[in-house]
């Protein structure tokens, strides 16, 4: 019993040795920690500021675009960058001292130095007066922070009017020098010449932190065809910065900012070449390169670029030599796609005096007639009318409000309605799916809902809704915000809610398509980049035709809209038979919306070719055009590009459509 009783006492013994054991250790362990910390520190940060190697990364060169045949559009133009380093410890006093050096070879915009900067710039280099600014009593209560912010807050208009244009300059160089952070090459200015490169690498020596750096800038092979479209490039959007530093760039990187740039930024990105910086006591003493850039991937765009030419050629053409026809700013937009895949041939916008690319993807326009096709599939899916059914066109009033066509056209078909343009047609299909019967005048049945299930059909072509275009952005129109019975006869003939030239196209090419609504796409491919400009790279990614939905409409009605198409084209009193005589077929709609307080019109058409086997759907637009006047814009800006068109694909096909004539041919 007693020999248990000491068995059991030496654990708890044992215990407290191993404890007591741990105990010291951990004292020694944290006593070692203090002294490394708080005494040796300061030694420790001196030696690794002796010398130290960081790492930075130098931008490479995006990638090269191309066209649909292999033409370069954007390329990479060698330029010379001056950049500013700035060590891991920075003066305010000496990186002012260095802007003032600069300032006798580069220049820089002042017109974006904020008041703050001005401050900024003002207590700086003047500190006595900026310490007179907070008295000494003031200062006992006051953490460096708030003395500093109360100093700013005490800066009068005179006192920043102290700030000559000269100090300006410099101001404006030093506030991009402070962008910067430590170690990592901030750019001050890019596209420097020869002498301004020249006069800085001679003075170097003299310019701690500075250096020259061959950069590369965008270059448009063809100077400003499509080239809103290419998109810009430019430093980090405020806005977008933790988004792009979550995904591994720096804060002084060149980014895609708009359209395709921004669009395919991770693509277009090429893989920086990182530089080792080897730093004693705060200034660089060496560089060494660990990895070199490589430009990013290359696009293959579904465009042609030599048809995009022809085509802002010929909207140029027939705005201005019609300028005196329009009541507002004249303007054109042109959209060219493939109605089978897709893929966008051409698209243009023409305002003014200038090519306004953005307008054709974002800009809308009640676009009349043209949207007729999608009234009459409607329609017919909704039973209220058969391919025969006939109706009297003449003036009718509906809820006090008139309504007509052109002209009485008496008893007619929904084909003889596509071919002569009818809206009296249109506007009994939307009173019968609205169940009103005209000839009893009863009755108009859930207002909103006819609307929303008129809206639906007409959202299956791309009308009101995003076309799917590879962009960042798109416009989808607007609605009209009441639901009158005569709104809703106004929406079924295009004179109500509003589209832009894209979605028009998007919706002729589904009725040239069988009824499959397919995504627009700009870019075909993306490839690595290759050894020669001249030759393409391995394919990364083939973008493959998407189609975005079949309308619901039937096989049988989708054919009979296009035969109505086609008869607008080849019939007798066809508002598109100038085109009738066109080797290439074409099929189409006319339009135009009453607007301006009646006084002028959109002219609009939509048209497809051959009407057999489409390659080519387009969309012409132009609005305020004045109404009392005889010009035929849309149609010449279809005749155009429609004949350059086939004129190109039949020089393509055959390399003897352009040769001279045997006669003609010089021994």
């Amino acid at each position: 019993m007693t020999n248990h009783k000491k068995k059991k006492n030496h654990v708890p013994a044992r215990l407290n040795l191993l404890f007591f054991a741990v105990f010291i250790l951990f004292s020694a362990l944290i006593l070692r920690l203090g002294m490394v910390q708080i005494v040796q520190g300061e030694d420790f940060t001196r030696d690794l500021e002796r010398t130290s190697n960081v790492t930075t990364r130098i931008d490479a060169p995006r990638g090269i675009m191309y066209d649909r045949n292999g033409t370069i559009v954007v390329d990479n133009e060698r330029q010379f960058s001056l950049t500013y380093t700035q060590p891991p410890r920075p003066s305010e006093q000496e990186k002012l001292e260095v802007a003032e050096k600069l300032t006798n070879f580069i220049e820089l915009d002042t017109s974006s130095i904020t008041e703050r900067d001005m401050k900024d710039y003002w207590i700086l280099t003047r500190r006595e007066q900026a310490l007179d600014k907070v008295s000494s009593e003031e200062r006992k209560d006051l953490g460096n922070n708030e003395e500093y912010q109360l100093t700013l807050d005490r800066i009068t208009e005179e006192d920043l009017a102290e700030i000559t244009e000269e100090e300006k300059k410099v101001l404006a160089i030093k506030r991009e020098m402070d962008r910067g952070f430590a170690l990592s090459p901030q750019r001050i200015k890019q596209g420097l010449t020869k002498e301004e490169a020249h006069g800085i690498i001679e003075h170097l020596p003299d310019l701690p932190g500075v250096e020259i750096l061959l950069d590369s800038t965008r270059k448009y092979v063809f100077d400003d065809t499509f080239k809103s479209f290419f998109g810009r490039t430019g430093s980090i959007p405020r806005e977008s910065l933790d988004f792009y530093l979550s995904r591994g760039y720096e804060r002084s990187d060149i980014v895609g900012t708009s359209f395709l740039e921004l669009q395919y930024e991770q693509a277009l990105r090429g893989e920086k070449a990182v530089v080792e910086n080897i730093t004693s006591r705060g200034s660089v003493i060496g560089t060494s390169l660990d990895k070199i850039g490589q430009r990013g991937y290359d696009l293959v765009l579904a465009m042609d670029m030599e048809l995009q030419k022809q085509v802002e050629e010929v909207l140029k053409r027939e705005v201005d030599k019609n300028r005196g026809a329009f009541l507002r700013t004249p303007s054109a937009y042109v959209v060219m796609m493939d109605p089978k895949t897709g893929e966008i041939y051409a698209m243009a916008g023409y305002e003014g005096n200038d090519f306004d690319h953005f307008g054709v993807v974002n800009k809308a326009f009640e676009m009349g007639s043209t949207v007729k096709g999608a009234t009459v599939l409607a329609g017919l899916h909704a039973g209220v009318i058969g391919p025969n059914t006939i109706f009297y066109d003449a003036p009718i009033t509906v809820s006090g409000q008139p309504f007509r066509s052109v002209t009485t056209m008496g008893n007619i078909n929904s084909l003889t309605a596509l071919e002569r343009s009818s809206n009296i047609y249109m506007a009994h299909i939307v009173m019968n799916m609205a169940g009103y019967n005209y000839s009893t005048k009863c009755c108009f049945r859930d207002m909103p809902g006819a609307f929303q299930n008129f809206r639906n059909y007409l959202n299956q072509f791309g009308l009101g809704v995003e076309t799917g275009i590879d962009l960042p952005s798109e416009g989808i129109g607007l609605k009209g915000d009441n639901n009158l019975p005569g709104s809703l006869i106004n929406l079924s003939y295009g004179q109500y809610d509003t589209y832009t030239p894209l979605q028009l196209a998007q919706y002729v090419s589904t009725i040239a398509n069988d009824g499959y609504r397919m995504q627009p796409r700009l870019v075909k491919e993306i490839r690595e980049p290759s050894s020669t400009k001249d030759d393409l790279g391995r394919v990364i990614t083939q973008f493959q035709p998407s189609i975005m939905n079949r309308v619901e409409m039937s096989d049988e009605h989708i054919r009979h809209v296009q035969r109505g198409f086609r008869q607008v084209v080849t019939g007798s009193r066809g508002t598109g038979r100038h085109f009738a005589n066109k080797p290439y077929q074409l099929a189409g709609k006319t339009g135009t919306a009453q607007v301006l307080n009646n006084q002028g019109n959109n002219q609009t058409y939509v048209a497809y070719a051959p009407y057999e086997n489409p390659k080519v759907a387009v969309s012409i637009v132009v609005p305020n055009v004045n109404r009392n006047t005889n010009a035929t814009i849309s149609r010449n800006i279809l005749e155009g590009v429609m004949d350059a068109f086939f004129e190109l694909e039949e020089k393509r096909q055959n390399p003897s459509f352009n040769l001279p004539a045997e006669e003609d041919v010089e021994d």
